[in-house]
């Protein structure tokens, strides 16, 4: 009665995907962290100018630092503080690769259904990180 469950092609692949994804995203994350310790690259909001906008709202900290939403943000990688903005966008589209991964092995196994689903997916994602639709807060 002690069956043991195989995980499929397409798990192993996806499983695959998100440990190298998520492995370099965290190697980046540190390296984007010691660049800003380090001072290597100026930050946009000075450190000592942190404790003075800790306790503003939202807003009044992105108008007080004349900081855009959105993806305004690529604009100021070269800041020390806006840097690491690069690991977690990467982070945040690890999850995009994996499916792209899968999609291939799922209509190979003439899982149609399976793999439009995988590409609506995809789609989904990408839409929601486009900042196409504007919903929320922002």
């Amino acid at each position: 009665m002690d069956k043991k469950l195989k995980a499929t092609e397409e798990q192993l692949a996806y499983a695959g995907i998100l440990d190298l994804g998520m492995k370099s995203g965290l190697l980046m994350l540190i390296g984007t962290f010691v660049i800003y310790l380090s001072g290597l690259l100026t930050p946009h909001v000075p450190v000592n100018d942190l404790p003075k906008y800790w306790s503003m709202p939202v807003k009044k900290y992105l108008a007080a630092t004349h900081i855009h939403t959105g993806w305004s943000w690529l604009y100021m990688i070269g800041k020390g503080d806006f840097l690491n903005f690069i690991s977690i966008a990467f982070l945040a589209g690890v999850t995009i690769l994996c499916y792209l991964r899968i999609i291939p092995i799922f209509f190979k196994k003439k899982d149609s259904v399976y793999g439009a689903l995988a590409i609506l997916e995809v789609l989904v994602l990408v839409l929601a990180a486009s900042g196409i639709l504007k919903s929320g807060g922002h």
